[in-house]
């Protein structure tokens, strides 16, 4: 995770037909300048360089850095929810569920350091309204399938402590504080990110959820 925000070279030019290719180009540029530089400090012109092509040639993929933002957070979000969806009607007992929701959070995550920290740990004031908007209903989508499956536990009379809402949203912090610092601090000596993972999770439901 060291070189998280480390740039690469600037990539060659592709050749024409290869719109779809830059544009992905474009967008994993922009998380990093995001990141690196925060939203006033990221422009069409340094996103352009970075990826090698002219602002000119960005612009026929996007409108503006406001479009670029939302694209990013917009498909971060998308990816978690599907997640969510599916792993929330899978036939297993629902403290299994909770588990691999939160395995699958703090994975996707540290897969996707940068498009987190623009979601998760952004300023609420980094972005256009549509951003926020957009981030909001899917992530309320989101919790709410989590949560469906925290309020399971709950009708069967197995949280030792709290509501659900409570105990979704302890579980959560929990999570996003791991992956938060993990992302934050990469010269720690972090544990294997799947040991580090396992072990507070098991903490957590332990403490909270009755055998």
């Amino acid at each position: 995770m060291n070189d998280i925000l480390n740039r690469p070279v600037k990539s060659a030019r592709k050749a024409k037909g290869d719109g779809h290719l830059r544009r992905a180009e474009i967008l994993r540029a922009a998380e990093r300048i995001f990141v690196a530089d925060g939203y006033e400090g990221a422009t069409i012109r340094k996103i352009a360089d970075e990826v090698g092509v002219s602002s000119t040639c960005l612009y026929m993929h996007f409108r503006d850095k406001d479009e670029i933002l939302l694209e990013i957070c917009r498909a971060a979000m998308e990816q978690l929810l599907e997640m969510h969806n599916v792993i929330s009607q899978r036939p297993l007992g629902p403290v299994e569920r909770v588990r691999m929701m939160l395995t699958a959070y703090v994975e996707f995550a540290l897969g996707n350091p940068n498009a987190y920290r623009l979601v998760f740990c952004a300023s609420p004031l980094a972005g256009s309204d549509q951003k926020q908007q957009v981030t909001h209903d899917l992530g309320v989508q989101c919790f709410e399938r989590f949560s469906g499956v925290v309020r399971e536990i709950a009708a069967e009379g197995r949280l030792r402590h709290g509501d659900p809402r409570t105990v979704h949203q302890a579980l959560w912090a929990a999570c996003h504080g791991l992956v938060s610092l993990m992302i934050t601090k990469p010269s720690v000596d972090w544990a294997e990110p799947e040991e580090i993972t396992r072990v507070l999770i098991d903490g957590l439901l332990f403490g909270l959820i009755a055998d």
